[in-house]
Parts: C-alpha cells; structure tokens; sequence
C-alpha cells in the first residue's frame, strides 16, 4: 500500500513560481511515485492557481480559519492530487503571491500563511473526511508552521503525524512580532525556546525546525553549512542541536522539461554528440539581446540580482569580461541599484552587454540553449538549479565554490582536466579578484575546442534527474512513518 504524504508548499509549478521552490515542489509528486509514495500538494488558492484549476470540487469549510472563511478544493496537478485552500481574505489578490504589486509584502503575510499552515495540520491531522496521511512534508517558513500545529495543537480527535521541513533558503525565516502569537491559536506551552518563540517573536521557520521529526535541506554542502555562524542564520545552534535529524537531499531536475534534444522553446535541438548544432541557439540569444556576432565566448546570467547571488561583484567585474572578450546576456530583476549599473554598463559597452530586467521561462530555456557559460556567483546557494540546467545544456556554469553549486559542479581544475571529468569551473571567495580569475580560466578554456566540447559533453551526461533524490525522500519518509 502507497505512503501517502501531504506535501505543504507556498508555490509549485506549472501553477504559481517566484523561485526554485516551485520547481521542487512541482516535480516531488513524480519523483517519489515510483518509489511507492502517493504525495498530495496543498498550495494556497492565489489567484494564478484558481484561474488554472479544472474540475474541483469542496470538500472542507473553516467558518474561521484565523478569522477568514475557506474552503478545501480537490483537484489535480498533472497526474497527481492537489488541494487548493480557497480563502479569499487571504489569497485574492493581486500581485505577487508575497507582495503587492509595487513590491511590498503583504503586511499579513504571517495569518496569510499561519492559515494556511494551520490547515495543513488539519488536513494531515485527519480533520477532513476521507483523507488520511502517513508523513505531512512543509516547505520553508510559508508552511513551517504545520510542524508546531501537528506538536502542539493537533486538529481534535485526530491522528498523529510525523512531520519533515525542508529549509530551501535559510535566509528567509518568517520572523514576526510577539504580538501575533495568541492569535496563532496555540496553546502557552509553545511560547518557549524549544517552541515558536525566537529572539522574543514567533520564528516561523524555527517553529518548523524544533517540532518536524526531520529536516532537510537540498543539498549535502548546504545541511554542513548552516551549522555554521556564516550560513546559519543565527539558527545555526538549533541545526547542530538536531545532529543527525538534519539530511541534505540534492534537488533534481525535470529532465522532461529540460531536455535540448526536444525542448520547443530553441531555436534548433541538439544532443552531446550534435553540439555544432548549438551555434544556431547562439546565434539566435544575440540577435534577441542585441549583441555583437561574433565567435567569442557568450556569457549569461539568469537570476535574482540581489547581493546573495552576488550580483554586486559580477558588476564590478563586467568591464574586465568585455576586456577579455567576452559578452554578456543577462535576464533578472531585483536590487534598483543593481538593475541601474547594469543598465550603466550596457550603456557602455553596447553589443557586448545587454540586459532584460523581468523573468521569461522560454527566454531562460533559449538562454541555456544559446550561451557558453552561465555565472553563479553566489554568496550561498543552497543548491540551486540555473546550473543544473546548464550543465544539461551544455552552458558550463562559472560557480561559487559553495552548497549545491559545489556539489553538483566538477572544477576543471588539472587533475580534472586530466582525468576528463571537469564539468565547470569553480571559485573561492566571492570577490573581484577571484570572479575575474574564474572568467580568465574559462576564457583560457573556451578557447581550446577540444577540453570545451569535454567540459560540456561531461555535463551533459550527468544525471540530475530525481531519480535518485526522489528515492532518498521515499526513504526518509518511510523512516518517520514506520
């Protein structure tokens, strides 16, 4: 008989995206399918999700959930079970599912999602008819409040369910004001350290983190770092207190949407063994961007532009990157000041840089499909994913050496380049120096046909599927259940 798991996350694709959560949440159904796990998403009712729903049907009301009607909507996402939670006061709204439409978040954004983490727990709890669950699965703050419901306020007369929280970002921890927790409807024993409170407010991601039976994170590097002062986040005493509870799973990627042989967003498909074909991808990203024509090497960048990708550095570098002959298509949006040097710098250095400020899903497939390297320079990534889709394209990406940019990225380094397993090129600090050295060795190896040609053709033949972290999920959650 099937595990059967109430995943809890605040985006999934094809349904509503901000960020990689989306991708993870959207493709974990299938993932874990065939390792004998039916996984149920329950996603908020925005909007953009009600707009896409087909057939539904209710089948649960809160007269006042935290104060707000809402109902429970079956349905399916793909080939797997969705439950949308319908609440009108707290999700139709314009915007985006954070913010409004001029950026801002949602000043109630900690109900907005309490709500919709003290559902979760009622859902998994058994509070709705005909609907049983083994493990309850949240994802970063938005849900982490479902953990602590299920510990210390479970739906009355129901079942208890192990929980697991996943941390995709420790950056972002939901920290509210102590005013708001008694109207989180939890009983006094949970305002404590080992509870919700944190520095003298309600951590909803901390909430998480004390009450889920495990946690994860996605990637290996990233579970090792955040016990550390640098990347913990101030949560880093609490992540080595949990010790072995704390997994880092590798995220994967959808190999059927991501796929150069067959996707419909290029301008021409090709395989590792039909890489000249990847010319006419090039040739079409200069013409959408505007760039020179020319045969030297075609970075891109597509990403958040904020100082945790470390977007402020790759400005400082662009003058030098043109300098070595290299030209640049980014598509991103984020800090003004970084969107305004870059503007500065195509203004420049005009058919060498070019930028598109917004997000477009087929311009980011073309992106891969078309550039010769993709940059990360992430201060931390937990694991990211732009270079997952690199190296499935043959786009090398020029990474920070950190979480899941260094596990998933083989250095080109001599010993790499010897033994002909180099997928990528690696730096240490995130700094101009260190940046500007990555961009002189990839250069250096763009212009040696033979080791590129390996260095993608080794890309492209990894396995990133979620064949194996889908597995280990399956896995992880059988552990809790048994």
């Amino acid at each position: 008989m099937a595990l059967k798991v109430l995943s809890v996350a605040s985006e999934a694709v094809p349904l509503v995206k901000t960020g990689g959560l989306a991708d993870v949440a959207g493709a974990l159904p299938a993932a874990v399918s065939g390792h004998g796990v039916e996984m149920t998403t329950l996603l908020p009712g925005y909007p953009a999700v009600m707009q896409s729903l087909g057939k539904v049907r209710a089948i649960h009301t809160w007269p006042a959930l935290l104060g707000e009607p809402a109902r429970l909507l079956a349905g399916r996402i793909g080939d797997h079970p969705l439950l949308v939670l319908d609440a009108p006061g707290f999700f139709a709204r314009g915007g985006q599912p954070y913010s409004d439409s001029t950026g801002h978040d949602w000043g109630d954004n900690w109900r907005r999602f309490a709500a919709f983490s003290r559902a979760a727990a009622d859902i998994a709890g058994g509070a709705v008819k005909r609907k049983a669950f083994d493990v309850l699965h949240a994802h970063d703050w938005q849900a982490a409040l479902a953990p602590a419901y299920l510990r210390y306020a479970p739906p009355e007369g129901g079942q208890a369910v192990p929980s697991v929280q996943t941390v995709h970002n420790m950056a972002f921890q939901g920290y509210c004001h102590a005013s708001i927790f008694p109207w989180l409807g939890l009983p006094h024993e949970a305002w404590s350290v080992d509870g919700v409170e944190y520095h003298g407010g309600v951590g909803m991601l901390k909430a998480g983190l004390t009450s889920a039976g495990k946690i994860t994170t996605v990637s290996p590097t990233y579970a090792a770092e955040i016990r550390s002062g640098e990347f913990g986040m101030g949560l880093e005493g609490l992540i080595r207190a949990r010790g072995h509870d704390v997994v880092g799973i590798l995220n994967g990627i959808d190999t059927a949407l991501w796929n150069p042989a067959t996707d419909p967003a290029l301008a021409r498909h090709y395989t590792p063994r039909t890489l000249p074909r990847r010319a006419a991808n090039k040739r079409a990203i200069e013409t959408v961007f505007g760039l020179d024509h020319d045969d030297g090497p075609l970075f891109v960048v597509i990403s958040r532009l904020t100082w945790q990708k470390g977007m402020d550095v790759l400005l400082e570098v662009l003058d030098h990157l043109v300098g070595i002959g290299g030209r640049l298509a980014l598509l991103g949006s984020g800090d003004p000041r970084i969107e305004q040097g870059l503007h500065e710098a195509a203004a420049r250095h005009p058919g060498r840089i070019a930028v598109r400020i917004g997000y477009d899903e087929d311009l980011s497939h073309r992106m891969q499909g078309g550039g010769d390297a993709i940059l990360v320079p992430s201060r931390f990534e937990p694991c990211g994913l732009t270079q997952l889709y690199g190296l499935a394209y043959g786009c090398v990406p020029v990474v920070a050496r950190t979480g899941g940019l260094a596990d998933t990225v083989i250095d080109a380094n001599p010993a790499a380049l010897a033994a002909g397993v180099a997928t990528g090129v690696q730096h240490g600090a995130v700094s101009y120096d260190s940046l500007a050295a990555a961009l002189n060795r990839t250069v250096a190896l763009y212009w040696q046909p033979g080791e590129w040609e390996r260095l993608q053709r080794n890309g492209m033949k990894c396995d990133f599927s979620w064949a194996a972290s889908g597995r280990a999920y399956a896995d992880l959650y059988r552990s809790l259940a048994a």
